[in-house]
């Protein structure tokens, strides 16, 4: 009986670091829990699994869900906290679901241990501290009560428990506030009013939560228009632009061109913020200036915030809003708070929730921009108001089973650096998906056209933009198989948007061996691919390396003068492309790793991401 599996499933582990010499690392293994323990093993495809650790459940002292605000360094983004004799297990689920039947399932099987802790650390041990209360020492009381009893049921937890969303969800995530007006597109969902407050019943879907208003009306809305309601959550801020690369925030700030424009972003050390402020005061030659101020923390409980020493406060909106008022210190006060998100509401994952299908009579097509592989591309508009490309599909290009199989794809993916689809419409002959439209058009036409103008920090921005795109469809297992400039899509602000997916497809083992006669651009394709036709996640990162030459070189075709059989011959004996002048030679490194022969030689797009954004803070 206590060999009954009641969980297993791949999670990522942080090292617990039981010496102080061990590293500080994330791996990838196969949990399973009986009635007696927690283990974990070594996993690769096709061998026996290797036992790494076990934890006996009668030793649990605690088993909480993390909260915090710093990047989480691993594919995974659901931490919870599993305490056990003198160390803390840092474990990383997939999902949300996924975090919550773990921790639900061991508190239920934990509930009566004898040595339950009394409290318990809500944020991570970081950098020699706890994050939420500033102790130092590792197994100091913790700073909340810890409730066992907190969300476990008398009877065992079911495998999905889609009943029991009240719940299951975190206290602390259940009151959320509306970013956004948004106005309900059908009976099931819920308009949105901007900074009320609001209630999640149900958020086990990505995209779309079930919320309740202050009135009891229940309904779905998109979930990237709300964030938690918390003193420590500084997304409801104008001025708060997360995630957001230093040269993205000086081309913002250079763009709005006021005297004390200013933004509070992220800083690269997680769980710490940057003011940017833009001013004309300290120019030379008629060229404004951006300063940068790192926000400072005291090592005090509870911890406060400065930017002059002088002038401490309690929370970073009261620092904010002194100065506002007052520069003390700085070069100017803060006058214009400067948004990358504000001005305009994301794209939502489909047209509305639960809609896949766009009759024809909601369409209106308004001229030819383009062609692509599968088809003629117009730009249209979707209910007379939203400006969309409506990509048509060639008869015979694919079958509507497989037309239909895509779109369901691509109505997974949803992120602010991917083109958005509304949906698809099958009613005419050619059947068509229906795509955001960007102003600007395809990302190698913009470099051509504006040869000369660019900034170095514009152009690394552009290529941030993508790799953000790039490392989400790689966390999601998808391939993109055609990734180059010309797939790439600008908007606002040289905003870009990785697009046409029309060659993707998900795959759970990360690689997709095409059929016979598949047509490939060989100037952008990994030696792999030209040779065995074979994709993945790593050949994508080998066409990302020349579509940043390709954005350095501001729109030149890669091996301009050679023919697809000369390209594969050199680069077979070791030919790379050369270093753009518009490139550092931090920049060139990482296209070059992006170039080595082995496909397991080269970073993840994760890795890429936190390359080019340290880059970006340091050496543009």
């Amino acid at each position: 009986m206590n060999n009954c599996v009641l969980l297993e499933e791949l999670l990522i582990k942080k090292s617990q670091q039981k010496r102080r010499t061990s590293p500080s690392n994330f791996k990838v293994r196969f949990f399973v829990l009986t009635k007696s323990k927690l283990a974990y093993y070594e996993h690769r495809h096709g061998k026996r699994r290797t036992l790494k650790g076990s934890v006996e459940l009668s030793r649990i002292k605690c088993v909480e869900i993390v909260k915090s605000d710093i990047i989480i360094p691993c594919q995974y983004k659901y931490p919870f906290q599993i305490v056990h004799d003198n160390y803390i297990l840092y474990v990383f689920a997939p999902n949300r679901e996924s975090r919550q039947r773990w921790v639900l399932t061991l508190k239920e099987e934990t509930r009566y241990n004898n040595s339950l802790a009394s409290k318990c650390h809500p944020d991570f041990w970081l950098d020699g501290k706890w994050r939420c209360c500033a102790q130092t020492e590792k197994m100091a009381a913790g700073c909340v009560v810890y409730d066992p009893t907190k969300n476990a049921s008398k009877k065992p937890l079911p495998p999905t428990p889609e009943d029991n969303w009240k719940l299951l969800l975190d206290p602390r995530e259940a009151v959320v506030i509306a970013i956004y007006d948004y106005e309900a597109q059908n009976p099931q969902e819920l308009t949105l009013q901007y900074n009320e407050e609001y209630y999640v019943i149900d958020s086990s879907e990505e995209h779309w939560w079930l919320i309740q208003d202050k009135n009891g009306h229940e309904g779905y809305v998109p979930s990237s228009y709300l964030v938690e309601k918390s003193p420590e959550n500084l997304q409801v801020y104008e001025w708060y632009n997360k995630n957001i690369s230093r040269s993205k925030a000086e081309t913002l700030l250079r763009d709005e061109g006021r005297e004390g424009a200013f933004m509070v972003r992220d800083s690269r050390q997680p769980g710490m913020y940057t003011v940017s402020v833009f001013t004309k005061a300290l120019s030379t030659d008629n060229n404004p200036v951006i300063k940068h101020y790192h926000i400072n923390e005291t090592t005090d409980f509870p911890k406060r915030y400065y930017l002059a020493e002088k002038h401490v406060f309690d929370s970073i909106p009261d620092l904010i809003n002194y100065h506002q008022h007052n520069a003390a210190g700085l070069v100017t006060r803060l006058r214009y708070a400067v948004s990358s998100w504000r001005k305009q509401a994301p794209i939502t994952a489909g047209l509305s929730y639960g809609k896949l299908v766009i009759n024809a009579s909601e369409l209106t097509r308004v001229q030819e921009i383009g062609s692509g592989q599968f088809g003629v591309v117009y730009l249209g508009y979707l209910l007379d108001k939203t400006k969309v490309a409506i990509k048509t599909i060639r008869e015979g290009a694919m079958s509507e089973e497989d037309f239909i199989e895509e779109a369901k794809v691509l109505m997974k993916l949803s992120h602010p650096k991917l083109v958005q689809l509304y949906g698809v419409c099958l009613e005419d002959a050619p059947i068509s998906l229906v795509f955001e439209f960007m102003e600007n058009g395809c990302l190698s036409d913009h470099l051509r056209s504006q040869r000369g103008s660019f900034s170095r920090e514009t152009l690394l921005g552009m290529c941030l933009d993508v790799c953000e795109g790039m490392a989400y469809l790689e966390q999601n297992s998808v391939i993109h198989r055609d990734l180059a400039a010309r797939n790439c899509l600008v908007g606002e602000s040289h905003v870009v948007k990785v697009s046409d997916f029309g060659m993707s497809r998900i795959v759970l083992d990360d690689q997709y061996t095409s059929s016979t006669g598949t047509k490939f651009p060989v100037k952008w394709s990994a030696p792999e691919v030209f040779s065995y036709s074979n994709y993945s996640t790593k050949s994508d990162v080998w066409s990302f390396g020349v579509l940043m030459w390709e954005v350095f070189s501001e729109g030149k075709i890669p091996y301009e003068n050679r023919t697809n059989a000369e390209v594969v011959e050199e680069i077979n004996a070791g030919f790379r492309l050369y270093k753009p002048k518009l490139a550092s030679k931090a920049i060139y490194e990482v296209m070059s790793h992006c170039w080595r022969m082995g496909k397991d030689e080269r970073p993840s797009f994760s890795f890429l991401l936190f390359q080019l954004s340290e880059i970006s803070e340091f050496d543009v």
